[in-house]
C-alpha cells in the first residue's frame, strides 16, 4: 500500500495546496488535506491541533507548514503518527516530496574534501588550529598544510602533531622533499604531491601519496608513478592536474577522462582551486559543474583552496555539491530540486505566490497591518486600506501614511528595500525574514518549537 500523507493547512492556503497536489499527477503516495480551522496554518498551536484534528484513518505521516512553531515529538506521541515540517512555501512542496514522498536524503556522499591552508607557514600554531577547526566545521575531511616555495616552515612538524592530536586528518602539500619527509615522519596521513621521482619517500612511511606527473600534462609519467605505487602495494591517489582557463583547461579535462579510461579503479583527485580562485565568477556554479564532472568520472577527492575573498565559502559549496550530486546520481536524476544552497544570487522559484494569489489575499485582509509580497509584476504592499504595486520601493512609501511613526517608517523602509533587492535579483522574499543566500552566507539559527518574537515595529512601540 502506498504511504498515506496528511497535509494540515488553514483556510487561506487550502485551495492553493489542493491545486498543487492535484497537479502532481500520479504519485508514489496517497494524500489528503485537512483544514485545521484557522486562517493561517503557520499560526496553529499544539493545543489547536490536539483539540481539532481528527486524524484520517490509515494516515502514515502528517506534514505541517515549515513555519509551524511547536513540538513535533509531542504531536507524534499524542497521535501515534509521525508529524514533520514541510517547506516554508507551498510552491516548494514538489521538491520536498521528491520521488517517493520523502525529502531528498543529503546525508550521504562519495567525495573526500581536502582543504588547503595556503599560508600555513606564516600562521602561529594557535591561528592554524583555529583555521583548521573552521574548515573541518565547513565540511573538510582533510586539512592540507600548504608550504610556500623558499619559505622556511620550522614549526611544520609541530603543526602536523597538533592537528592530529585534534583528531583531524592531515596532508602536507609541498614541492620540497624535506618538508614532505618531515610531514611523513610526524604522522601526516597524505603527502601532496609526489611524482615518479619522489614517490620512494612514501615507501618509508605509512602515508598515502597524491601522485602527479613529473612533467606537467604527461599522463605517461603519472602512469609510471601509479605502476610503481601498485608494485609497492601502497595506497595512492592520482591527480592529472586541472589547469586554469586559457592555460590548458580544456586539455586538462581531457586528461581526467583519459586517466579514468586508463586506470578505471584508481582513486583520483581534482584540485578545483585553479578554476574557483582564478576565475572572476561566483564559485557556487563553478563548483557544481566540477563536482558533476567528478561524479561522472568517479573522482573521489577534491582539493579546495580559499585565498581570494570571493571563494570564502568554497568548502561549504563543495560539501553541499557532493551531497546533491550523490543523491541525484543515486536517483538517476538531474541535479535539480535537491537543495537550493548553490542558488545564491537567483532562485528557481522566486515568487511563491502568483499575482492572483496576492490579490485574493489582499481582498481578504481586514486589519491595518501591512503585508509585503513580491510577484512578477513587482513589490506588493497591502492592508485593509488598500493595495499598491511598484517596482521601486521609494514609489510606495509616500502612500503608506507612516510619516509620523518613525519606528514603523524605518521598518517598512527596510522591508521594502529588501523586497526590491529580492525582486530585481529574482530571489525569494519573505517578510520579516532575512534573504536566503544559500551556503554563501550563514543563516540565523531559529527555534521552530517556539513562537516567533514580536516584530521590529511592535518591539519599538512597546519600548516607547
Amino acid at each position: 500500500m502506498p504511504e498515506r500523507l496528511v497535509f494540515l493547512t488553514g483556510h487561506l492556503a487550502k485551495a492553493r495546496l489542493e491545486r498543487l497536489l492535484s497537479g502532481l499527477g500520479e504519485t508514489a503516495f496517497a494524500w489528503e488535506i485537512v483544514d485545521i480551522g484557522v486562517k493561517v496554518a503557520a499560526l496553529m498551536t499544539e493545543e489547536i491541533i490536539k483539540r481539532r484534528l481528527k486524524l484520517p484513518e490509515g494516515a502514515d505521516r502528517v506534514i505541517l507548514p515549515g513555519r509551524y512553531r511547536g513540538d513535533l515529538d509531542k504531536l507524534s506521541a499524542h497521535f501515534g503518527v509521525p508529524f514533520v515540517r514541510g517547506p516554508d512555501e507551498i510552491a516548494d512542496l514538489p521538491a520536498y516530496l521528491g520521488r517517493a514522498g520523502q525529502p531528498p536524503d543529503l546525508s550521504r556522499h562519495a567525495m573526500r574534501i581536502f582543504a588547503e591552508i595556503v599560508d600555513a607557514s606564516g600562521l602561529s600554531l594557535d591561528a592554524l588550529l583555529i583555521r583548521a577547526r573552521q574548515l573541518a566545521a565547513a565540511g573538510a575531511d582533510v586539512i592540507d598544510i600548504g608550504c610556500l616555495p623558499e619559505t622556511p616552515f620550522p614549526q611544520l612538524g609541530e603543526a602536523v602533531r597538533m592537528l592530529k592530536a585534534e583528531g583531524l586528518s592531515v596532508s602536507v602539500d609541498s614541492a620540497d622533499i624535506e618538508e614532505l619527509r618531515t610531514g611523513a615522519e610526524v604522522g601526516a596521513d597524505f603527502l601532496l604531491s609526489l611524482d615518479e621521482n619522489t614517490l620512494p619517500l612514501a615507501f618509508e612511511h605509512p602515508v598515502t601519496p597524491v601522485l602527479i606527473p613529473a612533467v606537467p600534462g604527461d599522463l605517461d609519467s603519472l602512469g609510471r608513478a601509479i605502476e610503481a605505487a601498485q608494485k609497492a602495494g601502497i595506497k595512492f591517489i592520482a591527480d592529472p592536474v586541472l589547469d586554469p582557463i586559457h592555460f590548458g583547461f580544456a586539455d586538462s579535462l581531457g586528461r581526467f577522462i583519459e586517466a579514468r579510461r586508463r586506470w578505471p579503479e584508481a582513486d583520483l583527485m581534482m584540485g578545483t582551486g585553479n578554476l574557483t580562485e582564478l576565475t572572476d565568477a561566483d564559485t557556487s556554479g563553478i563548483t557544481a559543474v566540477l563536482a558533476g564532472i567528478c561524479s561522472e568520472l568517479d573522482i573521489g577527492n577534491v582539493l579546495t583552496v580559499h585565498v581570494s575573498p570571493h571563494t570564502v565559502r568554497t568548502v561549504e559549496e563543495h560539501d553541499l555539491a557532493r551531497r546533491i550530486l550523490f543523491a541525484s546520481r543515486s536517483d538517476g536524476a538531474l541535479p535539480r530540486s535537491y537543495h537550493p544552497g548553490l542558488l545564491q544570487v537567483h532562485d528557481r522559484k522566486p515568487f511563491p505566490a502568483t499575482i492572483a494569489d496576492i490579490e485574493a489575499l489582499a481582498a481578504d485582509v481586514r486589519d491595518a497591518n501591512f503585508r509585503i509580497l513580491t510577484a512578477e509584476d513587482g513589490i506588493h504592499i497591502f492592508n485593509k486600506n488598500g493595495h499598491a504595486v511598484a517596482r521601486d520601493a521609494f514609489e510606495l512609501f509616500a502612500g503608506l501614511g507612516v510619516e509620523a511613526d518613525g519606528a514603523h517608517a524605518f521598518y517598512l523602509g527596510a522591508e521594502l528595500m529588501k523586497a526590491e533587492i529580492a525582486w530585481r535579483l529574482g530571489k525569494r522574499y519573505v517578510q520579516d525574514e532575512p534573504l536566503a543566500w544559500g551556503v554563501a552566507a550563514s543563516a540565523p539559527q531559529e527555534d521552530r518549537t517556539r513562537l516567533a518574537e514580536a516584530g521590529h515595529t511592535l518591539k519599538a512601540k512597546k519600548e516607547r
